[in-house]
């Protein structure tokens, strides 16, 4: 069915008003833009003038910059032993750090043994010590709750995704600026002592150029 009037509207999105359609189409014509339907179950239709091509070509970039900054849910596993000693504690409590600065869920999974699943309170005391060990990083999302014979506790980390890859990128640069002072710093050490070098065994070879005492130097 044939339109005869539509809702114009600018291509600042200021209103026009209701115009013949033929009078829309000429003005797109008169402004070298196109004419688009952006309401069409509307009474009248409301259309726009724009450049329909730079339109198309901006949501493309903004739906690529939305896919870029998109961070699928990772949720990384830890495995422990309820009586696991103290330097593989340390070694598995760093591995938990690292994934929550990276923004990565954390699920800790304690593994139970023969008589050691009549003593669940063993794996949940681990579990709670863990949390608060790492809680400036990240909190329990899911408390600790008995699977067959596992015990499982999820950690969600405080800062997300695209926030933690920022600060681990700021924190990588800085560390490589301080190396590169510190380089600096030791060439230039390095060049002074290379310099000062020459000067100093020529001053030390000319003192013992005066072998007699008696001659004054």
């Amino acid at each position: 069915m044939r339109v005869s009037e539509v809702r114009l509207v600018g291509p600042s999105g200021e209103t026009v008003g209701i115009v013949p359609t033929a009078d829309a189409l000429r003005l797109a014509q008169e402004a070298d833009l196109d004419l688009v339907e952006i309401a069409p179950m509307a009474r009248p239709p409301v259309c726009k003038l724009m450049d329909y091509g730079k339109f198309k070509y901006e949501n493309a970039q903004k739906a690529r910059e939305a896919r870029r900054n998109q961070t699928n849910v990772i949720i990384k596993e830890m495995k422990l032993r309820p009586k696991i000693d103290a330097h593989d504690y340390e070694t598995k409590k760093g591995h938990v750090v690292r994934f929550l600065r990276a923004g990565d869920k954390v699920k800790i999974t304690i593994m139970f043994r023969g008589r050691e699943q009549h003593r669940p309170e063993l794996g949940y005391r681990l579990l709670q010590k863990l949390a608060e060990d790492v809680t400036e990083l990240g909190f329990v999302e899911s408390s600790p709750k008995q699977d067959g014979r596992n015990m499982i506790m999820v950690l969600g980390p405080h800062k997300k995704k695209a926030d933690a890859k920022v600060d681990l990128k700021a924190e990588k640069e800085s560390k490589a600026a301080e190396r590169a002072a510190l380089e600096a710093d030791e060439r230039a050490e390095r060049d002074a002592a290379h310099a000062a070098g020459p000067v100093a065994q020529k001053k030390e070879r000319g003192r013992s150029e005066n072998l007699d005492p008696e001659i004054e130097a």
